[in-house]
């Protein structure tokens, strides 16, 4: 990797094999009642069925598994909102690699739960109040701990990249990719993805209205940074797009879009009702707006990354019950 192109497709490539056999190659699953919402064929890449819930295990894993010896003896940092710290957690683990977590004090319980059971050390922090990346680097640097932030790592985004990867291997060609937008390291690993194996498929991010950093940086051609959202969609409340996704999503992704917490709650009861399957707030961002039955997508073929299932039980009920 050079600073001119710190991350291309044949990373996600590299990746690919350094995953096979760890992450699992998930579903991709179809419904005629979601097609027939949204005018157009969709098709669902089911990364809530992934190793932790969430497509994240996949970006954690290619990084932790290039650790030299060295950095594996001393540990391992991340600050997470949860889908990234356990996948973190569990790819730790498997390689005998030691975590700490710096997770908010609001962070779902069954993701902080799920975290310890890994077997990492969990450090709590107001997400509102406190900067964790600060504090994060501050405990690395103390304790000797090699920091793998939730997006902005080019291992990490070449990961993420394979989720999109295996999807257009299965499909064929789409019309166009949507996948959820936080951090953007799976929005830009799946540009890459999208770019060398369909080119002529647009690729768009979706993230919460609440949340819109991401869109309004696409405009204004610079990353524009906003204060914590306020948003259900906890694993996209970030502030800011990263310094290495940022540029790779400008020059490859044709657009980004937003959806109310409404939408969400929506399409998670969608989900539940008609394919069975329980899909956290964030990963229906990119299936709520598919959903809305987009004059874009008439008639094509769409790809669309479910991107995590870990939510507390009793928060989906009390969702879900709402849309009764």
């Amino acid at each position: 990797m050079t600073p001119e192109k710190p991350v291309a497709y044949e990373d996600v490539v590299a990746a690919r094999a350094r995953i096979r056999g760890v992450a699992i190659r998930t579903p991709v699953m179809t419904s005629r009642t979601a097609d027939a919402r949204a005018g157009a064929s969709l098709f669902f890449k089911c990364e809530q069925l992934q190793r932790v819930g969430a497509f994240k295990f996949r970006g954690a894993y290619n990084a932790l598994a290039r650790f030299t010896p060295e950095q594996r003896a001393r540990g391992v940092l991340t600050f997470s909102s949860g889908n990234h710290a356990q996948g973190i957690a569990l790819a730790a683990q498997l390689l005998g690699i030691p975590a700490t977590i710096v997770m908010p004090s609001d962070a779902p319980a069954v993701k902080v739960e799920a975290t310890l059971g890994y077997g990492a050390e969990v450090v709590r922090y107001d997400r509102y109040t406190e900067d964790r990346e600060a504090l994060g680097r501050r405990l690395a640097g103390e304790r000797g701990l090699t920091v793998i932030p939730p997006y902005d790592h080019a291992d990490i985004i070449a990961g993420q990249g394979t989720a999109a990867a295996e999807l257009l291997e299965e499909t064929g060609p789409l019309d166009a990719l949507v996948t959820p937008l936080g951090g953007g390291g799976l929005l830009s690993g799946s540009a890459l993805a999208a770019r060398a194996l369909a080119p002529g498929c647009a690729v768009i991010g979706v993230e919460p209205a609440a949340g819109d950093d991401g869109r309004r940086s696409f405009r204004a051609g610079a990353i524009v940074r906003i204060d914590t959202p306020n948003t259900i969609a906890d694993g996209a409340q970030t502030q800011a797009l990263g310094a290495l996704t940022f540029p790779i999503i400008r020059a490859l992704v044709d657009d980004i879009e937003t959806v109310a917490d409404d939408e969400l709650v929506r399409a998670m009861a969608f989900f539940a009702s008609r394919m069975k399957l329980v899909v956290e707030p964030t990963g229906c961002l990119a299936a709520a707006y598919a959903l809305r039955g987009i004059d874009r997508f008439r008639g094509k073929r769409i790809g669309v990354i479910l991107s995590g299932g870990n939510v507390d039980l009793a928060r989906f009920c009390e969702l879900t019950g709402s849309t009764r």
